[in-house]
């Protein structure tokens, strides 16, 4: 029974390696050993079906075997005499059985072979497939690599050109990664299609090169599977009572059906080699009782994939699927692929619908299912499989890379790629040339491509899509062309090699380990450097096509095209910026914009940078400013970026002023739920500094603040509370702050308790006399003037409370006493030293 994944799994490719057709599978076995053997034992494997017995006959008889007589299961060994090949040197040729019987005299004979035949069926791919998930792990298990293979492709004579160009790239990813494959052929028994090999003239020299492209193949595969950032893979089976978990688990594990099969296995670990990503498996048994519920959501959340089990002799157990456990696995949250396998699949009855019609309506509910996959433990028949996919599922998972329901590149991909063809594209010229698209392959799998293999791709996209080639080279439409390419196929290992190697993470943004930790004291930021002001001019004025002074909605869409998104499609910077009538941000919004992301989210910011070109590290990007206390001690700043809190009840004007900093009015402010921001340059004393408003919601400050009216004497009063608050808060942290009070909406009458009040208040904490505005009239009083010109002198204009005045006497106090008593001291110390040297001096003299 096949598997029946979302788009069937193939088994994973490489770089090709330039393999041989022709031959027959005796001669080549024959010349691989020769020289140093006196007789050569060739054992034939491989899945039922697949011609094995056909080609023992047809070789040994001269003809094929007659189809009324058919064929024994199992031929006896067929001696082909002295003079069958040029050396003189005899070869017996060993049949064998695929079934579960004859397991162990298939073990042995491999075991005492000197070559083995691993025959597959050219018109049946699936038994390709099983070559690499299941017979050439094996075979590495069983020989260590010490006994040659030879891949023999039976019924050539049945295969259409469209599965053949198929096969070929399975074919070439075998020979890169199983180094011991020697060769591949294809026959047809029937027909006597006997394709000899082109043996090299030096097959040692010819073999060492290609130990190079597998082991560079090879170490490919384990750069994947490490920029995945997995060093193992943990597979939890779950599912009814009586499914087959547990002998499922031990199949794999033994090669064997069990006998006796514990409740719960104990975990299994299948070791790197087993999986051609070479990455080791951790399998983990579960018991499906109530009593040991919480044991096993414990490993579904531990877990990397879930192997979710049902019997196909019993369909209850795969209604369970839809009515408890992918429920429960969804609610449990898991963001772990979950591979959905039919055991027990010896017992199905055959009448029973396809595992396709069964399995549509389920996966169609429920996407977390990666792969569909029936088999069976007794029978031998895909168990390797269920843990090849699982794997698969975590280390080159679908999902974030393809939308089964539109069939096409999801948009995170196609951003990534796009990102990534750009950086490819050296001369900026639109396409890769052939020099650039071979860097791209080398830097992705460590192999260049030949120019045949680089015309050969091109080829294959201008046949299906004319404008993925121009003159120049690949283009970018080709180049996505290719990558849907590889992933309808099933070689999703590809595009992920790509993009790991380019720093993606399985969420298709840059890996967390590319961005540097921040260390920085809470007095402290970060701003852009001069270095990366530049790049950020540079990119603008590259984007604004139509050279306005301004880049448009689409502009920026553009500019951030190679982003995961638009980073400044959300709070809070979708409206904290200037903005013209068109809705146009200019280039000091633009600059401001990402003034406020560097200041409220730095990392964010850098990997943004990266994401639209910036090539430079994190500390040409960023400089951290200087201590605020610092600041105060020396009474100024080098601060280029100021942040502006603004506190007030509701009512107060918080919202005006942002909007009259933007050249906005009131009623054009965005609804917005939480905080607030405007970001804009103030232009002072000859230079441009950037100031961040942030208002801070009534409901955020404190409760006293509820349900009262503004711009009277309880707004005062709730602002006074605020203010001690804020000062008070400054005082016992160390971090202070220059405040200002802002009396709003100053074309309203005021309260005469409240005027008299704000100037007590105002002159017994220490700072500026309240500043009155006026949004309505525009009269504001040159209030973002005077705002950046406090931060400037971080000395001046911190309130202090009576506590605060209080402590700070005291310590005045304390110091002038320290003062007097270390130079009291220091005057007895230079008094006891003189007293010392004259006492020297006279008893010298006398």
């Amino acid at each position: 029974m096949a598997a029946a994944p979302r788009d069937a799994p193939k088994p994973p490719h490489q770089k090709p390696y330039r393999g041989r057709r022709g031959g027959d599978a005796m001669g080549v076995a024959w010349s691989l050993r020769a020289a140093a053997k006196r007789d050569v034992r060739v054992a034939v494997i491989g899945d039922h079906g697949t011609g094995k017995s056909s080609l023992v006959t047809t070789i040994a008889t001269g003809r094929f075997p007659d189809q009324d007589n058919g064929i024994a299961h199992v031929l006896p060994p067929a001696r082909l005499p002295v003079d069958y090949f040029p050396a003189r040197v005899p070869v017996t040729i060993v049949d064998t059985s695929s079934s579960p019987d004859g397991n162990r005299m298939l073990i042995a004979e491999c075991q005492t072979a000197d070559a083995v035949v691993l025959t597959y069926a050219c018109d049946r791919p699936n038994t390709l497939e099983r070559i690499t998930a299941f017979w050439l792990p094996k075979l590495r298990r069983l020989l260590q690599s010490k006994v040659p293979v030879i891949l023999a492709g039976c019924k050539v004579d049945l295969s259409d050109k469209q599965q053949q160009a198929g096969l070929e790239n399975v074919l070439d990813f075998i020979m890169c990664t199983f180094r011991e494959v020697e060769i591949y052929l294809e026959c047809s028994a029937l027909h006597r299609i006997k394709r000899r090999a082109q043996i090299p003239q030096n097959p040692s020299a010819a073999r060492a090169e290609g130990e190079r492209e597998r082991r560079r193949a090879m170490a490919a595969a384990a750069t994947a599977a490490n920029l995945a950032g997995k060093q193992g893979v943990r597979v939890v089976v779950i599912g009814d009572p009586g499914t087959g978990k547990s002998s499922l688990v031990v199949s794999v594990a033994t090669e064997a059906f069990p006998e006796n099969v514990p409740r719960v296995m104990p975990p299994t670990r299948l070791p790197a080699d087993y999986f051609p990503d070479r990455v080791p498996i951790t399998i983990v048994d579960t018991s499906s009782s109530p009593e040991h519920r919480a044991k096993l959501i414990a490993e579904c959340q531990a877990a990397d994939a879930v192997v979710l089990t049902y019997a196909c002799d019993r369909p209850a157990t795969l209604e369970r699927l839809s009515t408890f456990w992918l429920p429960e696995l969804r609610r449990l949250q898991l963001k772990a692929p979950v591979i959905v396998v039919g055991c027990k699949l010896d017992l199905r009855d055959e009448q029973q619908v396809s595992l396709e019609q069964v399995m549509a309506p389920i996966m169609q509910t429920f996407r977390e299912i990666e792969t569909c996959i029936e088999c069976s433990a007794l029978r031998q028949i895909q168990v390797p499989e269920v843990f090849y996919y699982a794997q698969k599922a975590v280390l080159h998972p679908t999902a974030p890379l393809f939308d089964q329901e539109a069939q096409s590149l999801k948009p995170r991909c196609v951003r990534a790629l796009k990102r990534i063809f750009i950086l490819c594209d050296h001369d900026r010229d639109g396409a890769l040339s052939d020099v650039e698209l071979n860097d791209f392959q080398v830097k992705c799998f460590n192999a260049p491509l030949q120019p045949t293999e680089i015309a050969g791709v091109k080829r294959v996209v201008q046949e299906k899509m004319p404008e993925g080639v121009n003159d120049n080279g690949l283009t970018l439409t080709g180049f996505l062309f290719l990558h849907a390419l590889f992933i309808e196929k099933g070689r999703l290992e590809t595009t992920w090699t790509v993009l790991r190697k380019f720093g993606y993470d399985n969420e298709i943004k840059l890996r967390d380990d590319l961005i540097p930790t921040i260390k920085r004291a809470p007095d402290q930021t970060l701003e852009l450097t001069g270095q990366a002001i530049d790049f950020l001019r540079g990119i603008f004025n590259m984007f604004d096509t139509d050279n306005d002074d301004a880049l448009l909605p689409a502009e920026l869409d553009d500019l951030f095209s190679t982003a995961p998104e638009n980073p400044w499609s959300s709070n809070p910077y979708v409206d904290c910026a200037e903005r013209n009538v068109l809705g146009g941000l200019s280039l000091e919004g633009f600059l401001s914009k990402w003034a406020l992301m560097t200041l409220l989210d730095p990392a964010n910011s850098f990997a943004n940078l990266i994401y639209v070109g910036y090539s430079g590290d994190f500390g040409s990007a960023f400089t951290t400013t200087r201590k605020r206390r610092v600041d105060r001690k020396k009474q100024q700043t080098q601060r280029n970026v100021f942040q502006c809190y603004v506190f007030g009840p509701r009512g107060a004007g918080k919202t005006a002023l942002l909007q009259s900093f933007l050249g906005r009015q009131p009623s054009d402010a965005l609804p917005m739920n939480g905080e607030r921001f405007a970001a804009n340059t103030v232009e002072l004393s000859g230079s441009r500094k950037t100031l961040v408003f942030q208002e801070i919601p009534e409901d955020d400050v404190r409760p006293l603040l509820a349900d009262r009216e503004s711009c009277d004497e309880f707004s005062w009063q709730r602002t006074r509370d605020l203010l001690v608050e804020v000062a008070t808060h400054g005082e016992n942290t160390g971090y202070e702050v220059p405040c200002l009070i802002v009396a709003a909406k100053d074309d309203l009458d005021q309260s005469p308790l409240a005027l008299q009040e704000s100037t007590r208040v105002s002159q017994d904490m220490g700072i500026e006399m309240p500043i009155p505005i006026s949004v309505r009239l525009r009269d504001l009083n040159n209030i973002f003037c005077r705002i950046v010109h406090a931060a400037q002198q971080p000395h001046l204009s911190i309130p202090e409370t009576e506590a605060g005045k209080t402590r700070r006497q005291y310590r005045q106090l304390l110091n002038r006493s320290l003062m007097v008593v270390s130079v009291g001291a220091a005057v007895a110390v230079v008094g006891i030293a003189a007293y010392r040297v004259y006492a020297a001096r006279k008893n010298t003299s006398s």
